[in-house]
């Protein structure tokens, strides 16, 4: 197994801000020392793991900045850089881009006018390339994609806001292998998962709504947010360790441990026929 690189940036500016989704109040707000606390137990906990972690610098004013999964779509050594929705998120994308191109990244924009989140809603598993749209990212980002990367694309429609970002609600585990919430999809996405991915493992509502999706997968290493028991014995039985850490400082912004890490290598179950 190749050893694993993860891009994170630590939450010293992390807090409730604004509201961007349903999982956001500013009037419940968070806790920063518990955030700094999570956050670094999830750190050490890929670390342990054997993950060579890079640390972006925080930056004051941008309290998402955390959740680097939003960068943008790495392939090979090519950035896609996120083209956000919300401008409050938009302010982020020069600090990524940077980041990306002082680290050997070729970094390159999509067209003007289409919105697309990273790695939050394009997702490899195996040769093809998961993309969820309509809450944040729109089908012509994905299309676009699929025409640069000559990589069959398929867009999954998300039609629950709480699972705005594919990675919500879908975790490749290895090719033809990956956890799902079923109903963050209209039927025909749902379809299209049957369809191209063998293995799906079912998450239960109470369970997605602990993000139970937004895993980070090395190799047989799978981490979630606590209160998943129920993935974790699923998990067990298909061959996989799972690794609890308490993150739920970050659910109350509509993340978890995937939306806190970017693989710069590559998602786990993805396979480039470059």
């Amino acid at each position: 197994m190749r050893q694993a690189r993860i891009l994170m940036c630590p939450p010293d500016y992390y807090g409730i801000e604004y509201e961007i989704n349903p999982w956001m109040s500013r009037s419940r707000g968070s806790t920063l020392d518990n955030a700094r606390r999570q956050w670094n137990a999830l750190y050490e906990t890929l670390c342990g793991l054997g993950v060579i972690v890079e640390r972006m610098v925080p930056q004051p004013g941008l309290p998402d900045l955390v959740f680097t999964a939003n960068a943008g779509l790495i392939y090979g050594t090519r950035f896609f850089s996120s083209c956000f929705r919300h401008e409050v998120r938009a302010r982020e994308t020069p600090y990524f881009d940077a980041w990306f191109e002082g680290h050997g990244f070729t970094v390159e924009h999509l067209p003007e006018g289409m919105y697309f989140e990273g790695a939050g809603d394009a997702l490899f598993c195996g040769p093809v390339l998961f993309a969820g749209y309509r809450i944040r990212s729109d089908v012509r980002g994905h299309q676009y994609l699929a025409k640069v990367l000559g990589k069959l694309v398929l867009p999954l429609e998300l039609v629950n806001p709480r699972f705005y970002h594919l990675d919500t609600c879908f975790c490749p585990l290895a090719p033809g292998e990956a956890i799902y919430y079923p109903e963050a999809f209209d039927a025909y996405g749902q379809k299209v998962l049957h369809n191209h991915i063998p293995r799906l493992l079912a998450v239960n509502e109470a369970e997605a709504h602990r993000f139970a999706c937004n895993a980070v997968v090395i190799g047989k290493t799978v981490v979630t947010n606590t209160g998943c028991e129920r993935l974790a014995a699923d998990l067990r039985t298909w061959g996989y360790e799972p690794v609890a850490t308490e993150l739920d400082e970050f659910l109350k912004a509509g993340g978890s441990a995937k939306c806190l890490t970017l693989r710069l290598d590559g998602e786990e179950a993805a396979v480039w026929e470059n």
